[in-house]
């Protein structure tokens, strides 16, 4: 039976990729209509994202290949939809995420904030968790959770070590305590020692846990806060755009950044208190009493002091990306604040036309960090050695464009591109009409609960759409993160759901229907 299951796995991929299309054939065959055909290639692709049997990438690229030959679209319509401005605004984003990865600006940022909240264990795992989540807003998860997972692994091991030398401190003081008292009752000294170790060793791996898990947890969370901080943000913006032209401006940077930032925060803060009460409890210890408590936190905060230090002093490009970061994040906020006009309305607006958008600001900026210099320049021409007059007299730029093609994403915009050309197909094909009007018994439900069911459906899809390979690879880990992780779906459906109906309905006015989205006006 083994031998039978690991042949069945071994040609699993190859089934997955050759059979399925063979086996939803029929389904274009016996109903030849184009929006079933177009059904067919969603179906397709999602089997195909589901198990992953190419890259993610690649099966983006499907409908640029079966929409022409299923004639659904023609090829330039397909083509067209994997760079539109959402596209650019994400590529945008990634480039200047870059720039902040290369010069060590967010390790600068995530190590001063984590000094500043101290070395308690509490305090310590609300610091990971607060500054992974900032940083995640604007660089991706991946890269957040690469960059704190190294400083948590450092400070746990420094926390270990400390705590050894003291345990090994306190047993010399014991054994000698126990040669002055030996009329104290050994039986009790002997039952009651390695009961308290395991219960130490215990709360050390628990702990453990907690800070490496709430760094992971805290980078999905806090990458829902920006229309860039996440993939999905983005794509939820260009079908925006796609399905409902009309919508203009009704999700923008500002807009979405004032529906979600509170979401996150109160997600944040659920989050850490889920962790602290699951894996140490609301006790003082994680507080930090005790001598040996008290010398951990100072080894860790020793620690944190010391990576800081390694830094150096601001360099010049670090500022220069940090002004970049400031310039990109000012200007989308003024750029339509919804509540006043905005620098587009002075010169950039036309009726209902408007020539700039968020991907014109990403864009700005991502051009200055392959112009603004590295190093400061040098004028002093009079003073200069024979080599400062040899060198260019402007400096390399903060970004060149080998190091950025390395780190940029690329497989991620393709797969925007995909789910753009996919919603094409369905406006096109009539697909999205067809599943509306299977979804018209839900009038009589409350939007509310509506919204509700929505966010429990994609919390579990999410759980199950993994790659088999990770799964098994970190098996060992899961056990911790169901515990956790099945709590972690109620407080984010939870939370998803106060905030589209309390300050969601003010910010979107989710009380009235949009004209833009009504798609059943029929003209007389």
């Amino acid at each position: 039976m083994a031998s039978a299951l690991n042949y069945v796995c071994k040609f699993k991929s190859f089934v997955i990729l050759f059979v399925t299309p063979i086996l939803l054939l029929p389904l274009i065959l016996l109903m030849p209509a184009k929006f079933v055909r177009c059904a067919y290639v969603i179906i397709l692709m999602a089997i195909y994202w589901c198990t992953e049997v190419i890259p993610l990438a690649v099966t983006a690229l499907m409908p640029v290949l079966l929409f022409p030959l299923l004639k659904i679209l023609d090829s330039k319509q397909v083509c067209i939809q994997y760079m539109k401005d959402t596209n650019m605004l994400f590529l945008g984003g990634l480039i200047v995420a870059v720039a902040v990865e290369r010069w060590n600006l967010h390790k600068r940022i995530a190590l001063r904030t984590l000094l500043w909240v101290g070395a308690k264990p509490a305090q310590l795992m609300l610091g990971f968790m607060g500054i992974t989540a900032f940083l995640s807003m604007w660089i991706s998860n991946t890269a957040t959770t690469a960059m704190m997972v190294p400083i948590v692994e450092a400070v746990l091991q420094q926390m270990e070590a400390t705590g050894s030398t003291t345990e090994a401190n306190l047993g010399a003081l014991e054994l000698v305590d126990k040669g002055k008292t030996c009329e104290l009752p050994g039986s009790q000294a002997l039952s009651e020692g390695p009961a308290m170790g395991l219960r130490e060793k215990r709360g050390r791996k628990n702990m453990c846990k907690a800070m490496t898990l709430c760094v992971c947890y805290a980078a999905s969370i806090g990458g829902t806060a920006t229309l860039t901080g996440t993939g999905p943000n983005v794509v939820l913006l260009g079908q925006m755009h796609e399905l409902f032209p009309g919508s203009r401006d009704t999700v923008n940077f500002a807009s979405w950044f004032g529906f979600a930032f509170p979401n996150m925060l109160i997600m944040l803060v659920l989050t850490w208190l889920w962790l602290q009460y699951t894996y140490m409890g609301f006790n003082f210890k994680s507080w930090g009493c005790g001598l040996e408590r008290r010398n951990k936190d100072k080894a860790a905060y020793e620690l944190l002091r010391e990576e800081y230090r390694k830094l150096g002093p601001f360099s010049f490009a670090e500022v220069n990306v940090l002004l970049c970061f400031f310039l990109l994040v000012g200007l989308w906020f003024s750029r339509d604040p919804g509540f006043m006009p905005g620098w587009l309305s002075v010169a950039w607006a036309e009726g209902k036309t408007e020539y700039a958008s968020d991907a014109t600001v990403a864009i700005l900026v991502a051009m200055l960090l392959f112009i603004l210099p590295s190093q400061k320049p040098k004028f002093n021409f009079c003073s200069q050695t024979e080599e400062e007059r040899k060198a260019p007299f402007y400096p390399p730029a903060l970004l060149d464009w080998k190091a950025t093609q390395e780190k940029v994403p690329w497989g991620i915009v393709l797969l925007l591109g995909g789910g753009f050309a996919l919603a094409k197909g369905c406006e096109v094909s009539g697909l999205s009409e067809w599943m509306g009007k299977q979804m018209e018994p839900l009038q009589a439900v409350p939007p509310a609960v509506i919204s509700l069911i929505l966010s429990s459906i994609v919390a579990v899809f999410t759980e199950c759409t993994s790659n088999v390979a990770t799964t098994t690879l970190f098996l060992p880990i899961f056990a911790s993160m169901v515990k956790t992780g099945l709590m972690m779906n109620v407080i984010g459906v939870f939370c998803v759901f106060l905030a589209v109906n309390t300050w969601g309905r003010v910010i979107f006015d989710l009380d009235s229907f949009p004209d833009w989205a009504n798609m059943t006006r029929t003209e007389t």
